[in-house]
């Protein structure tokens, strides 16, 4: 299965380098038709492929970022067509709000892990791009959500005040932090594990599937 998974890398990066949406549809498609899962697919082509985009653009300002921009839409489609085929679990467990924070309007990741908490039989509210700290914690306390998902791709959205530490700071000042608790995940946190606690959150995933993994635990926490 190694193999299937690094040849269908391989013609899938091939294919989006040369902007040839057909031909990485189709050898998705190939692979799951031998036998690979979906959510590899997702966790073990697609991903790793975005973040190969998105570091050959950090390390080198000359790389393209409308090739970025383009692998993004095909790694998007490719997902959704993923997604409602990955594994199911019965009873929603619990509710989650999720959005970019504010100043981020990296779609990516965040439709990506709502995806796989849906499939996870996690309730999602997704709030989309652009969000406010007060949007977030007002939402969750409408949904009576237990847990806030903050996606962040840049740097200065992380470590913004208008990101985490903004809604942290709301939950704090309403008494609240104990009873709704805050996840984050992007690429800035994939460079550094630590980052998660500079900005006060609660927890940080990798992708969807851990992230799925996490935000079951912070829901236990914040329901106990």
């Amino acid at each position: 299965m190694n193999e299937l998974v690094t040849a269908t890398t391989r013609k899938f990066i091939e294919a989006i380098l040369d902007t040839d949406r057909e031909r990485a549809l189709q050898a998705v498609q190939y692979a799951v038709d031998q036998g690979l899962m979906p959510e590899d697919v997702v966790f073990r082509v697609v991903i790793p492929t975005i973040d190969r985009m998105v570091r050959s653009i950090s390390e080198n300002f000359g790389a393209s970022l409308a090739q970025h921009f383009i692998t993004s839409q095909i790694a998007a489609e490719v997902t959704e067509q993923m997604i409602p085929k990955f594994k199911q679990r019965k009873n929603v467990i619990g509710h989650v709000v999720i959005g970019t924070s504010q100043g981020d309007f990296h779609g990516l990741g965040k439709r990506i892990v709502t995806g796989c908490l849906k499939a996870m039989t996690i309730d999602v509210t997704d709030l989309g791009l652009n969000v406010s700290p007060q949007r977030f914690v007002e939402a969750a306390i409408d949904g009576n959500a237990q847990v806030i998902g903050i996606s962040s791709m840049m740097i200065h959205t992380v470590r913004g005040e208008n990101g985490c530490l903004g809604v942290r700071k709301i939950l704090q000042d309403a008494g609240m932090e104990h009873k709704i608790k805050i996840i984050v995940g992007g690429a800035p946190y994939r460079y550094d594990h630590e980052l998660y606690k500079m900005v006060k959150a609660d927890a940080w995933a990798d992708n969807g599937i851990e992230a799925g993994e996490v935000i079951s635990k912070l829901i236990r926490e914040a329901t106990s």
